[in-house]
């Protein structure tokens, strides 16, 4: 059994991209920067190395949420791992790339603050709400732009201690230790 499965958060490295194939599928491509953060040998700091990952997002998803994907961006994504080879001018080229299913915004695209959304209402549903169909309104999810506000939560209701059972079903001689 294998697994190909890939969760990743970051800021996107350029605006995305809207396609179509020949049979007229969307095809949705931008790039996305992931830190790495390892230690400098020399000077014993701590360092963000960046890692660039390509993405691709297919069909009618790719073409509603295509307008809001702008460089800079903070997503988080989930998808597929996709291996690419072939040859131009003579020179074998390859990639791998990230084919996504799950997009989440996680910072609007004015003033990086958290916020809501994403294109289903699948996903990080923590910190940053699920969010409606495509995003809801053009900042996306159920909170808009003002950020999230967490409803007023009740106080536990309080259990009563345990009551030991005395039925007399239970002896000293039924007990294995």
């Amino acid at each position: 059994m294998s697994i190909n499965r890939v969760i990743i958060s970051g800021n996107l490295t350029r605006d995305a991209e809207l396609r179509q194939t020949a049979s007229g599928t969307s095809v949705l491509g931008f790039g996305v920067a992931v830190n790495d953060r390892r230690r400098n040998n020399t000077t014993g700091e701590w360092e963000d190395y960046p890692n660039f990952v390509d993405c691709t997002m297919f069909g009618q998803r790719a073409q509603a949420i295509a307008q809001y994907l702008r460089k800079g961006l903070k997503v988080a994504i989930e998808g597929k791992l996709r291996y690419s080879a072939w040859e131009r001018d003579g020179q074998k080229r390859s990639k791998l790339e990230v084919i996504v299913d799950d997009l989440e915004f996680m910072s609007s695209r004015n003033d990086g603050q958290p916020m809501g959304g994403g294109y289903n209402n699948s996903g990080y549903n923590g910190n940053y709400g699920g969010g409606n169909a495509y995003g809801g309104n053009a900042y996306g999810g159920n909170y808009g732009n003002q950020g999230y506000q967490p409803a007023p939560q009740p106080a536990p209701a309080q259990m009563p201690p345990a009551q030991p059972d005395v039925s007399g079903s239970v002896y000293d001689e039924d007990i294995p230790f």
